[in-house]
C-alpha cells in the first residue's frame, strides 16, 4: 500500500498521463522497478487514439519515471503526432536510463558495423550512401544521426530523422560516435 500513498502523493491523486482522477492503480515500467500512477483508460490498449493526445503535456513532468513512460508509450503509436512528440522529448539522467530499459526487449541487442552496442538517443553515422525509398532523396555517407530510437523486436533495425524524415535504418550501414 506505500507505494500506491507514494504515487499518490507525488501524482496529486491524479492519472500521471491524463490527470483523471478515477479507477488509478500502480502500472509498472517495463524492464524496471519504477511505477507510475495510472487510469484504467490508460492502462487499456483499447483506448481511442485521440486519449493519448495527453501524453503531449505529460512529457513535460518533473518525474523521470513519468518522462520514460510517456517516452516509451509514445513509441508504441503508429501515428505522426506521436513520433514527433517523441522526437521533440530530451530525456536526460535517469529518465533516459529508465527509457532505454523500458524499451529494451531480453536478448535484443542492437549492434552496429563494428559490433558495438547501440542504445537509445546514440548518435551514429552513415557509413555508406543510401537512398531513401518514398521520400526521394538518399542519405549521403557520414551523415550524422542523432538520438536513434531502437526498433524492440528487430536488432538489425534502428530509428532516425535523416533532412527532416524519419527513417528505418540497418544497423550494417551505421557506425555509433
Amino acid at each position: 500500500m506505500a507505494l500506491i500513498d507514494d504515487l499518490m502523493a507525488r501524482s496529486g491523486g491524479v492519472c500521471e498521463f491524463c490527470g483523471a482522477a478515477e479507477d488509478l492503480a500502480a502500472e509498472p515500467l517495463a524492464g524496471t522497478e519504477e511505477h507510475v500512477l495510472l487510469c484504467a483508460t490508460c492502462r487499456s490498449d483499447e483506448a481511442p487514439e485521440a486519449h493519448w493526445r495527453c501524453l503531449e503535456g505529460a512529457a513535460w513532468s518533473a518525474e523521470p519515471a513519468v518522462q520514460a513512460a510517456v517516452w516509451c508509450k509514445l513509441g508504441q503509436i503508429e501515428a505522426a503526432w506521436a513520433a514527433e512528440a517523441r522526437e521533440g522529448m530530451t530525456l536526460e539522467g535517469e529518465a533516459q536510463s529508465l527509457a532505454q530499459a523500458g524499451q529494451a526487449l531480453p536478448g535484443v541487442e542492437h549492434r552496429d558495423s563494428n559490433g558495438a552496442l547501440l542504445a537509445n538517443g546514440d548518435t551514429v553515422t552513415l557509413i555508406k550512401d543510401l537512398p531513401v525509398k518514398g521520400a526521394g532523396f538518399t542519405a549521403k555517407r557520414g551523415t550524422a544521426v542523432h538520438g536513434i530510437s531502437l526498433v524492440p523486436d528487430n536488432a538489425a533495425h534502428i530509428e532516425g530523422r535523416v533532412e527532416g524524415q524519419r527513417i528505418v535504418i540497418l544497423t550494417e550501414f551505421v557506425k555509433k560516435r
